[in-house]
């Protein structure tokens, strides 16, 4: 592909997709036929630069609409944006749901992660490509965030309006129904069937799941919502700082930094404007929460980003979608509407005087994304690669302005403490791990799914209500960057310092259980794979490193012996190497899990 503006032309269907979102071209600067007043002077540099934050959406557009994205529909996107075509082409190809290669309309994406490769990812692609016809290309996929429901599959089918359907659990003929006529596959379970625990008494975050109509304002309202932030605003944006910070609640992402002091930092800095951006792009493998919520229960995260932004003095707040999620898109979406229907969006919220709206920014299949500076430079248009630190995201963030950044269980923990106040709050879990905590359970389990306790649960308390299965050999904790854990150590009690003292990490609450029956060696070897693929290559250490690592790991798997021990020596050099200098937490976590299955496990012995 060309890397300047060159002669290719989009198509009608591509220009049509590109202006759909931007609105009809208004010089041939921009790409409409050229006039005399063109000759006379340019028109839409700066302002159109100042547009490069929809180039992530614009290539949604183009993706959507035709299947791929080609040079020439590039090209023009490039001229409506001002963006040099080499940069907007590097954007391009940093996602994996992107092609700039022709390919078929419709794609079927099948996930051969960890929990799915468990329940027979290899053969279930096999069979699908005995079966497909040649309308259809099959794309072998990281996680998909349906981990409950192992082994799965996303057809995705372009045009206008683009179409998908999911398969999960997903046999050879159902995947290859889903590609073939998406509209005729059966309609996806409801969330609630991720949620074994929906409908019973004492929860406190699922407490709606499966309760209330997802699409229904008025029934989310009948059950509490909204209470929270009218509490909000009686306390006023100083008295929800301090309610957040005396509940001890702490991000639920992995890192565990204090929610209260974030907002603290950020309402604080005195150059405005001040923005919220919620993370919705939760991609470690065995990591599904927060697509449950977005899906049963809406309304609650629009309200938590409310009361978020009411706090920080934010009047814009971007939710960052994974763009593997198509139902939680359309469910937040229609409730991001109904709100600014009923006035709990926009100019005046609830006659309150705050200004406040959300917008939904579509992922694109990028691991790295889930960090948050990369976040911000996904949003602005760039590639989404790591920012160094400092600054601070609360001092420069997105768009170089403060920044609170938060995902979404964090954020729905905010309305049980303005309800219930940050004391009772607090007397949940312990006390360094205050609250309730989510927990993704999938892989050799009778009833995989979502299961919220209070922090101090056991892995073996977990584990039973689970139903784990005779056999079991391992438990992952933390997803692809977190530790092995053996099954004699069930007694590990689910905090953030319970498990760091037990030399493993809480993560974002991934457990995945494994049984004798799964090949070890063939899973490590699975996640050194995936660290490759996701690593955005910006810094050494990880991009050579995580490549060094997938190669021992082959090589150990063929063979063992003194050769084995060769590499397991280098493993350890190359991970202790990544984990020192790696610039953002990918690198940094990409040797943890092989090392405790080394270590904790025995994996070659």
């Amino acid at each position: 592909m060309d890397l300047h503006f060159g002669d290719s032309k989009p198509t009608d269907e591509e220009r049509a997709a590109v202006d759909a979102l931007l609105g009809p071209p208004e010089s041939s600067w921009e790409g409409a036929d050229r006039s005399d007043a063109d000759l006379r002077w340019a028109r839409g540099g700066r302002e159109a630069r100042d547009r490069r934050d929809l180039l992530l959406p614009g290539l949604h557009a183009i993706n959507d609409r035709v299947g791929w994205i080609s040079e020439g529909a590039l090209d023009y996107l490039c001229r409506r944006l001002t963006v040099p075509p080499a940069e907007a082409y590097g954007v391009a190809t940093f996602y994996s749901l992107f092609s700039v290669k022709p390919r078929p309309a419709t794609v079927l994406h099948v996930c051969t992660d960890l929990a799915c490769a468990a329940a027979g990812a290899a053969e279930l692609c096999a069979g699908i490509e005995s079966r497909l016809g040649p309308g259809v290309a099959l794309q072998r996929s990281p996680c998909l965030g349906l981990c409950e429901r192992a082994p799965a599959a996303l057809a995705i089918r372009a045009g206008d309006p683009v179409r998908t359907a999911v398969s999960a659990p997903a046999t050879a003929e159902e995947a290859v129904l889903a590609a073939s006529a998406p509209d005729s596959a059966p309609a996806e379970p409801p969330a609630a069937m991720a949620v074994p625990q929906a409908g019973q008494e004492g929860l406190t975050l699922l407490r709606r799941v499966g309760v209330v109509d997802p699409s229904s304002l008025d029934d989310y309202r009948a059950h509490g919502g909204y209470t929270a932030l009218r509490r909000a605003f009686e306390l006023g944006p100083a008295g929800v700082i301090r309610e957040v910070t005396d509940s001890g609640l702490v991000g639920r992402g992995g890192a565990a930094f204090p929610t209260g002091r974030k907002w603290q930092a950020t309402a604080s800095r005195p150059d405005h404007p001040h923005y919220l951006v919620c993370n919705a792009d939760e991609s470690e493998p065995g990591t599904f929460k927060d697509r449950v919520i977005m899906e049963g229960d809406p309304y609650a995260l629009v309200e938590a980003m409310t009361i978020a932004a009411y706090a920080i003095g934010a009047h814009r707040g971007y939710l960052y979608l994974r763009g593997e999620y198509p139902r939680a898109l359309a469910r937040l979406t229609h409730a991001l509407a109904q709100a600014r229907a009923r006035g709990l969006l926009g100019e005046d919220i609830l006659g309150q005087g705050h200004a406040f709206d959300i917008e939904i920014r579509r992922g694109a299949g990028a691991y790295i994304c889930g960090e948050e500076t990369a976040l911000f430079n996904s949003i602005e248009g760039y590639r989404g690669e790591p920012r160094s630190k400092p600054p601070f995201p609360v001092q420069k963030g997105l768009f170089g302005r403060p920044t609170a950044e938060n995902n979404v269980e964090t954020l729905v923990n905010v309305l049980p403490i303005l309800t219930m106040g940050a004391p009772a709050y607090a007397a949940i879990g312990t006390a360094r791990s205050t609250g309730p905590k989510l927990f993704c359970v999938s892989g050799s389990v009778d009833r995989p799914g979502i299961y919220e306790l209070p922090f101090g649960a056991t892995l073996g308390e977990l584990l039973e209500l689970a139903g784990v299965r005779r056999g079991l050999r391992a438990v992952l904790l933390g997803g692809a960057a977190g530790g092995f854990v053996r099954a004699d150590e069930l007694g590990i009690p689910l905090t953030f310092e319970g498990t760091r003292e037990a030399g493993t990490t809480l993560g974002s609450g991934v457990v995945m259980a494994f049984d004798d029956t799964v090949p070890l060696p063939r899973l490590l070897l699975r996640i050194a794979e995936f660290f490759t693929d996701e690593s955005c290559g910006q810094c050494v250490p990880c991009r050579v490193g995580t490549v060094r690592q997938e190669e021992a790991l082959h090589r150990i798997v063929e063979r063992t012996g003194a050769a084995a021990a060769d590499d397991i020596a280098l493993l350890r050099e190359v991970g202790r190497a990544m984990r020192d200098a790696s610039i953002c937490g990918l690198g940094q976590t990409a040797w943890n899990a092989v090392e405790s299955a080394i270590d904790r496990l025995g994996a070659y012995e």
